[in-house]
């Protein structure tokens, strides 16, 4: 998902801007309207972080801009505290809207209820999932739909164990009693996709996904 920030403060830029990085994010910023305008058509982000004050065009009319053409969603960010100010940047057509100072959390919360739980960062690991995309250290893994949505289901449940059969219901909907070998030619074709180290055999039991760092969204 790409992220574009306008937002003229510096110092509120470089911060948002390490935290969405590291939180699975493509990045890119502007420190003044007319410059965020210009990338918004040149760019296409997914979501656009927009302050409201700022020299040359302000929120109000970039958001009037964005919105005039596009549905991206737009989330508004403010040093003013009055009710009228939220509401005109509202019926403007931002989706959402919060107030300086605020935190990463917030941040981080009012993101994901705009773009929807579509991404999932684990590791060195970001999954697309209206894309069914995985990454693997920023680089694109080529994945059949069954292997993304084996790997997504064993990342997104990591460090638990899963039996063959448990697998078998849950990625692939077929009973217990299907050949448990499907599960294992699977495993061992993501392993040479993306190194043997992430998904672990247990033995006599099935498998479990495992990383060093782990940054979940």
């Amino acid at each position: 998902m790409k992220i574009l920030i306008v937002e003229d403060e510096e110092r509120i830029r470089k911060v948002v801007r390490s935290f969405l990085i590291k939180n699975g994010y493509v990045v890119r910023e502007a420190a003044d309207g007319e410059e965020g305008l210009d990338l918004f058509y040149e760019w296409n982000p997914d979501l656009v972080l927009l302050d409201v004050m700022m020299p040359k065009k302000d929120g109000y009319e970039v958001c009037r801009a964005i919105k005039s053409e596009k549905t991206t969603p737009v989330l508004m960010l403010t040093a003013k505290t009055q009710e009228e100010d939220e509401i005109r940047g509202l019926e403007i057509g931002a989706d959402d809207y919060i107030r300086k100072p605020f935190s990463l959390k917030i941040l981080e919360l009012r993101l994901k209820n705009l773009l929807g739980d579509e991404i999932y960062t684990i590791g060195e690991f970001r999954f697309v999932k209206n894309e069914k995309n995985v990454y693997f250290n920023d680089k694109i893994v080529d994945l059949p739909p069954k292997e993304y949505d084996l790997l997504y289901y064993l990342a997104k449940n990591h460090s638990k164990i899963f039996s063959r059969e448990q697998i078998l219901n849950n990625v692939w909907d077929l009973l217990c009693e299907s050949d448990p070998r499907t599960v294992d030619t699977h495993v061992k074709n993501l392993r040479k996709k993306i190194g043997h180290e992430f998904i672990t055999t247990v033995k006599g039991f099935g498998y479990k996904f495992e990383v060093k760092n782990e940054n979940n969204i």
